[in-house]
């Protein structure tokens, strides 16, 4: 929203949705019998730095046919915009009040790590994340404490955006 559609074209900005939820795709590691604390249980691997920068370089490589008016999106702006909203799944995870932590650095090393403030209950992992109370309040903070803050952030953007345009018009 902040950007516009000539620097995140539709597909792209749909690019960066899915890679902002991928990071938890590790959970698919309890199907398998692979223990939360593993470097490729949840939190692990998928939540780190390295991680977000394949990532994005595999997308932007892929390039995946991003186009505004005929013209390819620049591959390094792929990269970054992937790289970000990869990245800013465990940054959000590292305020949460519970779990192991998130392996940022990894394969350097498995250490997990929260930031000193955790204002975001832990989500409840599975199915009954929507038959439960807890799941409210976890829900209701992170209206609160991330989807507001970031949609308010994208609506300056925005306006911005709208206001350099028409003060070159």
């Amino acid at each position: 929203m902040a950007f516009g559609a000539k620097h995140i074209p539709r597909p792209l900005l749909w690019a960066g949705i899915i890679a902002s939820v991928l990071p938890d795709f590790d959970c698919a590691a309890f199907a398998f019998g692979i223990p939360y604390e593993s470097q490729f249980g949840h939190r692990g691997f998928t939540h780190s730095i390295v991680f977000a920068i394949a990532f994005a370089a595999l997308w932007a490589w892929r390039n995946m046919e991003f186009k505004v008016d005929g013209v390819d999106t620049p591959r390094w702006k792929v990269f970054a915009y992937i790289f970000i909203c990869t990245v800013s799944h465990p940054f959000f995870d590292a305020f949460t009040d519970g779990g192991l932590g998130v392996a940022y650095l990894w394969p350097f090393s498995t250490e997990r790590y929260f930031f000193s403030v955790t204002p975001i209950p832990v989500s409840p992992i599975g199915g009954s994340f929507f038959k439960d109370v807890y799941a409210l309040k976890v829900l209701l903070t992170e209206i609160k404490l991330i989807w507001l803050p970031c949609l308010l952030l994208g609506i300056a953007g925005l306006l911005l955006r709208k206001g350099v345009a028409k003060s070159k018009g």
